[in-house]
């Protein structure tokens, strides 16, 4: 029987796709998992391959054209099978698709789900869903398989690196035997608990399993879930596709785009070298600009045309305009939501204050003097804020709406910049780690950070956080709290400047910290005080060493 197929949905942004190019023809024979076409997305060019076996006996969207969802995409079945009721069935217009119509064909599958029973998994395959890898991971990328599909997997083998909202992590499996079906391509990326893949016997129908639905389902509920299925593909008739091709469509790999992009490379300009003329990324690091490529100017009017006072030539750059649309990834997608929650449910406020830093410059010289001891302003600074919470516990607070928690444990968190965003690695219980401690592990956590290699547990548990910036030369800057912490320090350079110390004016070196709280559980007088004992620390090292 013959198998339609529709124009996949390849990421979750996807409203409509383009066939860069098919690679198989009418009339040719396909085997499953044969490549079709590749298919431009509004994020990559991907391949798209075939769940079927057969013939491919029509070709519904040629190459160049665009189409939404669902639509028409090719019909595979038996050598010189007739598909002219499916052609006909997918041409009905909208018009003659009425309501009471689209009523009835609800009724009527509901009617045979309810008549047939719903699918069942069989016996020993194993459906994958994408896994929570963290309290906070709402949807997950894979970044790579290391499985493909008829692959054999034993239990505890690993089948894919997964990137969540704070680390990549790798993902075993928990049951053993063939790898029938990849759910979540590479890049791509899905919410938790999507279809990630199917593991089961050798030789498994997979399309049955994919189609298989839980028991129970009450015929209400299945005529839901037909209506919801129907309605898009009775809509997606009359929907007129707006793309069309006219010879100058580039075709580059992901990759190439973004290394083009970077070095301001124009695509028009570099030839391809790939499948089908397709730029790859070895096109654009080799590409050497010429002097035909240079742009024109469009000096060249007619000179007959010109007034008869001619004015003085004007020059005014020429150039290409450019853009392009990275995907983010779940790490950045993670932080707009969070510090978007976070500014806008909490009521910021902000405190400033200038600490003397002579004293902590002169302590620290002779802590580094020590054999194999280093540490750093921003170690003194995180003991000094981990002692000044002990003396003021309503900053070391949480709200929880009808309660305010209060965290009797002092964990710290630290601002980490990495490649993707920003991650925020917890000293755990900081108050009482020494100033060698504290640099030792900050160094470690911040080293495995930027390689991703920090577990979920090491970046959960923060009750106060630290941002520093003050090594790139920032002065002053507020941050967003880090919930579910109520305050958060910033902490600006170490300048140099005129001060006045016993009524004269001398050279001295100052800092400035600014402390941003949620009035929820901070009050301006509490930060304030927490402020004033965090400068004594400071401007006194030596009492955090008593």
């Amino acid at each position: 029987m013959a198998e339609v197929i529709n124009m996949p949905r390849l990421s979750d942004t996807m409203e409509e796709g383009t066939v860069a190019k098919w690679l198989k023809n009418v009339g040719d024979k396909i085997e499953e998992g044969d490549i079709l076409a590749e298919i431009e997305t509004d994020k990559a060019t991907m391949e798209f391959e075939s769940f079927h076996e057969g013939t491919l006996l029509h070709i519904g969207i040629e190459e160049g054209d665009g189409a939404p969802v669902d639509s028409l995409l090719a019909i595979i079945g038996e050598e010189g099978e007739d598909i002219s009721a499916l052609l006909n069935g997918s041409g009905e217009s909208k018009a003659e698709t009425t309501p009471e119509k689209i009523e009835n064909k609800v009724e009527e599958v509901a009617e045979k789900s309810t008549e047939a029973g719903v699918g069942e998994v069989p016996e020993g395959v194993e459906i994958i869903t994408m896994p929570r890898l963290s309290d906070t991971m709402e949807e997950g990328t894979v970044a790579s398989w290391l499985k493909k599909v008829g692959d054999t997997v034993e239990e505890g083998d690993i089948l894919a690196e997964i990137e969540t909202d704070k680390a990549t992590m790798e993902f075993e499996s928990f049951y053993s035997g063939t790898l029938l079906h990849i759910g979540i391509q590479e890049g791509e990326g899905a919410p938790v608990d999507s279809l990630l893949a199917v593991i089961g016997p050798e030789g498994t129908d997979v399309n049955a399993v994919l189609n298989a639905k839980p028991s129970g389902g009450t015929k209400e509920e299945t005529k839901k879930e037909a209506a919801t299925t129907e309605e898009p593909k009775v809509e997606a008739v009359a929907v007129e596709t707006s793309i069309t091709t006219d010879g100058q469509r580039i075709f580059a790999s992901p990759l190439a785009k973004k290394i083009a992009s970077d070095k301001g490379i124009n695509l028009s300009n570099v030839k391809g070298s790939g499948d089908n003329g397709r730029i790859v990324k070895r096109d654009v690091e080799n590409y050497q600009p010429s002097a035909s490529s240079q742009p024109t100017t469009a000096a060249s009017a007619d000179v007959s045309s010109a007034p008869a006072i001619a004015a003085a030539p004007i020059n005014l750059p020429v150039g290409e305009e450019g853009a392009e649309e990275v995907k983010n990834s779940q790490m950045r997608k993670v932080i707009a939501k969070r510090l978007s929650e976070s500014k806008f449910s909490a009521p910021h406020y902000y405190l400033t204050i200038e600490v003397d830093m002579d004293n902590a410059k002169a302590s620290r010289a002779q802590i580094n003097g020590l054999p194999e001891t280093k540490v750093s302003f921003n170690d003194m600074v995180l003991k000094a804020c981990a002692m000044a919470l002990k003396k003021h516990p309503q900053v070391n607070t949480t709200w929880n709406n009808d309660t305010t928690k209060y965290n009797h444990h002092i964990h710290v968190g630290v601002a980490v910049a990495v490649d993707d965003g920003l991650v925020v690695p917890v000293l755990k219980f900081t108050d009482q780690m020494s100033l060698t401690q504290i640099g030792a592990s900050v160094k470690d956590m911040a080293v495995r950070a930027r390689n991703k290699k920090l577990t979920p547990a090491e970046m959960e548990g923060s009750t106060f956080t630290v941002s520093n910036l003050g090594m790139f030369g920032i002065l002053e800057f507020t941050s967003i709290i880090n919930q579910p912490n109520s305050a958060i320090l910033s902490v600006g350079a170490i300048v140099e400047k005129p001060v006045v110390k016993n009524g004269e004016i001398v050279v001295g070196n100052t800092m400035k910290v600014t402390l941003a709280c949620d009035h929820r559980t901070v009050d301006g007088a509490t930060g304030a005080q927490f402020l004033q004992t965090l400068r004594a620390y400071l401007e006194n090292p030596v009492t955090m060493l008593a």
